[in-house]
This record gives C-alpha cells, sequence and structure tokens, in this order.
C-alpha cells in the first residue's frame, strides 16, 4: 500500500467520524504556490477540523512555513481556494483574525520597546485579551516585564512571540517551529501550558516541528506535507496502532526487500529489509520469513521512525 492509499484510507475513515459533521476550521482546495520555477505547494487539499492539535511534518523545504503563511493570507497564492472559519481567506485582517494566535519562525517584536509596554500596546488591537494568563506566564517563564526586548535572548523572544500569541485566546493558533530556540526545561513547560489551554471546546492548534517527541507528548495528529501535497493526516494513535516496523533479516542478505501486502515503505540495512506496513497480517509475515529462510520482528516504530521512512 502506498502513501496515497493511506491518505484515501483516512479521507474514508475521517468522514463517518463525529468530528465530520462540524465544519472545518480550515478548508484548503486545490492551492498552488510557486517561487520562479519552483513549484512548492501543488494541488493541495486539507481539511483541518475543530478542538484537534495538528503537528505539520515535512522535510526542510517541503514548504511548511510557505503553507501556513498561505493559509493565514500573508503569502499570496498562485491557485485554488482557502476557507478560514467557513469565509475565503483573500488577506489577513476583519474580526475573525481576533480569533487567531500566529508565531511565525522569525519575528520582529519592536526591539526598542520594553516587554510590558510591547503587551499592553497589543493587547489594544484585540478583542479578546487575556492580562492575567499573560502576567502567569511571564511569571512563569522569567520575563522581565522591565528589559528592552532587543536586550532579551532569543529563547526569551521566542517565549514572548508564544505569550503574544496565546493571549488573545486565539480559537486557531498557527506556530512554525515555536520552540526551536527554547531549552528542553522550557519546552516542556510550554507544552504543558499550550495543551492545557487549547484542549478547551472548540479550540484548534497547527504547528510545525521536527521535534517529533513534542508532537507525541501532545498525543497530535500527524500532518505529512511531502512533495506538495498533504500526503496524510491521521490521530498518532491511529498509527501507532495500524502502522508496524516490519525488520526481516537473514544470513546471506537481501537484494530488494519482500513483498509484503500494506507496505508503505521499504529499504535494505545490511542483512536486514526494513519495511513500514500498514495493518501488518503477524501469521502472514511468518510465513514469509520461513519461506525466505528469515527471521522477522514487529515492531511499533516513533513517530521520528515513521517521519523518517514516509517524508
Amino acid at each position: 500500500m502506498s502513501i496515497t492509499h493511506l491518505a484515501t484510507a483516512t479521507s474514508l475513515a475521517s468522514t463517518s467520524s463525529p468530528d465530520a459533521v462540524m465544519s472545518p476550521v480550515l478548508q484548503v482546495n486545490g492551492l498552488e504556490k510557486s517561487f520562479k520555477k519552483r513549484h512548492v505547494l501543488q494541488s493541495l487539499d486539507w481539511s483541518v477540523p475543530s478542538g484537534r492539535v495538528i503537528g505539520l511534518l515535512g522535510r526542510n523545504g517541503a514548504g511548511k512555513t510557505t503553507l501556513l503563511r498561505c493559509l493565514l493570507g500573508l503569502s499570496p497564492i498562485d491557485g485554488g481556494h482557502i476557507e478560514l472559519f467557513g469565509e475565503p481567506m483573500l488577506e489577513p485582517g476583519g474580526e475573525r483574525m481576533h480569533r487567531i494566535g500566529f508565531v511565525p519562525q522569525t519575528f520582529d517584536l519592536l526591539p526598542w520597546m520594553k516587554v510590558r509596554a510591547y503587551l499592553d500596546f497589543t493587547a489594544a488591537f484585540y478583542a479578546r485579551w487575556d492580562n492575567a494568563l499573560v502576567d502567569r506566564l511571564l511569571a512563569s517563564w522569567e520575563l522581565d516585564v522591565k528589559q528592552k526586548i532587543g536586550e532579551l535572548s532569543q529563547g526569551q523572544r521566542q517565549k514572548l512571540a508564544i505569550v503574544r500569541a496565546i493571549a488573545p485566546d486565539p480559537d486557531l493558533l498557527v506556530l512554525d517551529e515555536p520552540v526551536a530556540s527554547l531549552d528542553p526545561q522550557a519546552r516542556r513547560a510550554f507544552m504543558s501550558e499550550l495543551l492545557s489551554l487549547m484542549r478547551a471546546p472548540g479550540k484548534t492548534v497547527i504547528f510545525s516541528t521536527h521535534i517529533t517527541a513534542d508532537l507525541e507528548r501532545a498525543d497530535a495528529d500527524i500532518a505529512l506535507l511531502r512533495e506538495g501535497r498533504i500526503q496524510f493526516m491521521r490521530p498518532l494513535a491511529e498509527l501507532r496502532e495500524h502502522v508496524k516496523r516490519v525488520v526481516f533479516t537473514r544470513a546471506q542478505g537481501w537484494t530488494q526487500p519482500p513483498a509484503v501486502a500494506g507496505a508503505l515503505k521499504s529499504h535494505i540495512q545490511n542483512d536486514q529489509a526494513v519495511l513500514l506496513v500498514e495493518d501488518p497480517i503477524a501469521d502472514s509475515l511468518h510465513a514469509l520469513a520461513t519461506r525466505e529462510q528469515a527471521s522477522v520482528h514487529i515492531e511499533t516504530p516513533t513517530l521520528e521512525d515513521v517521519f523518517v521512512e514516509l517524508a
């Protein structure tokens, strides 16, 4: 089975779920985006349901940042259609932007302003702003409200950008590599805060990251961006349940991996044939191993294993 089959199975499964009757937060159809002659996003379709935490995975250069900016109207598109909260996304603005929090990969936080002045200035642009939450996060994350932003470390500026994004109580929070500059302790504290705030009904989070452990901690739905398209989106629990890593080992090695029903990807590694298989049948795999005079081991892959194999 190819990644295409995996995506199709996911689509069919999602139409029968309770969430399917709710209007999606984001609906993308046929999205196209190019830079000069390079096609970054090609006929991309994506439906993002309400009330989920979604991790956007893809290799460097796959177009994750471009996709997120297009979704929010921050980058013009070459074709296709995007709906945000049920309305066409043509450009950022309007009341619905009060419902969005965004932390870009690179950010300009007015370096001459002090932390408190910057947050007070930003609060004036939002209909909902949680001052109590801001004060709690500033204290918890040890941000000095009297310090100029330009004097903050990269990690401190990233924390401030996250505070700014969460404070308006957004219905959709979009994060592009939000914890890249944070140390492991700060990253864990952020993920804990994020999950406690955004697990409320109707809250949706989309975040791009290379730190697969954070996605596993969030028990996120995983969306894979590859070759300009969302290849599949599935809850992490489903990936763990249905996708397995199958390793055949034999002394004489392999010239090519054995054919296995449901194989998504395979490769040869020394004397092993390593396959990523959807819904493997254990009896069939053991019978195949016997015929090939090999041993077989079936294990649940980590999200990092799945990403490395499929991205």
